[in-house]
């Protein structure tokens, strides 16, 4: 990302304010640098490798370790829903076929991610869906190593992508195709917009490709706003020493009304559907009953060593060099990592936690990477050097074998619904009535009538003929909440539903009234006990039951 001497000299500035100048030339400890005795100058000559090749190297590992999850289970509920919807919006757009309210429940906007997605599942199916958000991974690590490197140095940025790159969560976005991978992309590729400014006097078209791009990754997923006061601070901050004063509080400034504009307009734009989706999924996100501790606990088995690491470099900087723009830089990349676990702890609630938490990692990877710098810095020049280099770089094994177990165990960590499809399938299309299913996202992504979306409602709503829904007790019907008892009740009554399949362990509560009132219809008539989740992949969950209705005989 960096264009040749004229991109380098605007990072000068920063580098020379961190007292550090030895980061952004020494490349000690990085893979293949040796040295050898100079027969002409009489001391050690550096064999330097060429730059872009242990970034290289990094961008394969990842990809390799990320590549080995995308079949390692079938899709899980949110993968399902983003890739269905994304067959639906193109169908909308090219068609013009009517919609579910995808903005009034979706936590990101559905006509982003979901298209793309829907693209590549096209194209090569969950597996290329999965390979989709490998490459905003993939790219997020590039731009975090090209950050780094502006700041700190290549040995700095080395470090910084590939404790990155391993960890679990990463890895896992990696093979999952949710929205989570290309707001990650988008908020790293706004920070470095902010970091590529540098020190020049005028850098409105930076903060405004900054802002267009924190909006777009806001957007994406609704989530990610949590991090703007970082990417807003980051660009007040880069612009220390130089420009310095009003012109940084003037970057801080455009940046953040650009960001509230565009995301303002938006709003407007999509109505009221996207505003309530937005207060219902983000802004008044429904609490858990996770404990506190246990959040923090399990944020921290996934990003704990970056978090340490960041730590130090913050603390390494404030002692070398305390109050300045770096110590103050490294030390909001190190709150960044805490801010998802201290926010899902308020709500005590660990629903995708690995997920944002790789967020907060991302930002605190560049403070990680600038602490192990130091640290092979600190070593005295030469061979001594060198061999602390290489001993931190095979300490990477360790983050390495961490990030490998539990990326599978983020892949597998829901059921394999191979045998509940291939058995819902034929039933469902032996007619053209409407289907109740619990959870009925996998069933309408894998099966074709999952097109015909009005014929498919959850024990969270009912779809009417028209598309409208009922049957929800409050708002939360829809995303979190079980539906109302007594208007599905009258429903069964009716014989509405021609299929009802129940797993009894999502809205066990509703279930069981639910299973009370068809027992009190004899025309529903139990057909199937389905396995779900007895795959090699997923663990068991239990079983689905399936009803179907049975008209009276026409006399």
């Amino acid at each position: 990302m960096d264009h040749g001497p004229a991109t380098q000299q605007s990072a000068e500035p920063y580098r020379s304010a961190t007292a550090f100048p030895e980061a952004a030339t020494d490349v000690s400890g990085l893979p293949g640098e040796t040295t050898a005795a100079s027969p002409h100058r009489g001391r050690p000559a550096r064999l330097r490798i060429p730059a872009g090749w242990p970034l290289a190297v990094i961008l394969v590992v990842q990809a390799l370790l990320s590549l080995r999850l995308v079949r390692a289970d079938t899709a899980f509920e949110d993968e399902a829903a983003y890739l269905w919807a994304g067959h639906l919006e193109w169908a909308h757009l090219l068609h013009g076929t009517p919609l579910p309210s995808f903005p009034a429940y979706f936590s990101g906007a559905p006509v982003i991610y979901p298209p793309l997605g829907a693209l590549a599942d096209s194209v090569g199916g969950l597996t290329g869906a999965r390979i989709l958000s490998l490459v905003f991974m993939l790219g997020a690590t590039a731009v975090l190593w090209s950050i780094a490197s502006r700041l700190h140095g290549q040995r700095a940025a080395f470090f910084a992508a590939g404790l990155f790159a391993v960890l679990g969560p990463t890895l896992h976005l990696g093979s999952y195709a949710t929205f989570d991978a290309l707001s990650l992309f988008l908020l790293a590729l706004a920070s470095w917009f902010v970091v590529r400014a540098g020190d020049r006097q005028d850098a409105t078209v930076w903060m405004l490709a900054a802002g267009v791009t924190l909006a777009l990754a806001n957007a994406t997923a609704y989530s990610s706003a949590l991090f703007d006061p970082v990417v807003v601070l980051l660009a007040l901050g880069i612009a220390y020493p130089r420009p310095g004063g009003r012109l940084a509080a003037m970057r801080a400034l455009v940046l953040l009304a650009i960001t509230a504009l565009l995301l303002t307009l938006g709003l407007l734009i999509g109505g009221s559907r996207y505003i309530h989706g937005v207060t219902v999924t983000t802004l008044g996100r429904a609490g858990g009953a996770d404990s506190p501790l246990n959040v923090l606990a399990h944020s921290w088995s996934w990003t704990g060593i970056v978090v340490v690491l960041a730590v130090c470099g913050a603390v390494v900087a404030w002692v070398t060099q305390p109050g300045s723009t770096p110590a103050w830089l490294l030390t909001l990349f190190t709150v960044a990592a805490v801010l998802v676990p201290l926010e899902q702890a308020s709500l005590s609630t660990d629903a995708s936690l690995n997920k944002h938490t790789d967020l907060g990692a991302w930002f605190a990877a560049i403070a990680a990477g600038y602490a192990v710098d130091r640290f092979i810095a600190a070593a005295p020049d030469g061979q001594l050097r060198a061999i602390t280099g290489g001993a931190c770089v095979v300490a990477l094994c360790f983050p390495v074998t961490v990030g490998l177990g539990q990326s599978r165990s983020f892949a597998t960590s829901w059921p394999d619904s191979t045998a509940f499809v291939q058995i819902l399938g034929p039933l469902v299309t032996q007619g053209t009535g409407h289907l109740l299913v619990e959870d009925p996202q996998i069933a309408e992504y894998y099966l074709h009538v999952g097109s015909q979306w009005t014929r498919w409602s959850s024990t969270r709503n009912i779809i009417l003929p028209s598309g409208a829904a009922t049957g929800g007790p409050s708002t939360e019907a829809g995303v979190v909440g079980a539906g109302n008892a007594g208007t599905f009740a009258m429903y069964i009554q009716e014989g509405y539903f021609s299929l009802i399949a129940l797993s009894f362990s999502d809205t066990t509560a509703l279930d069981q009234s639910i299973l009370a009132d068809i027992k009190k219809n004899p025309r529903y008539h139990r057909i199937q006990i389905v396995p779900y989740g007895n795959g090699p992949a997923g663990p068991a969950m239990g079983t689905y039951l399936i009803w179907r209705y049975v008209p009276k005989p026409k006399s």
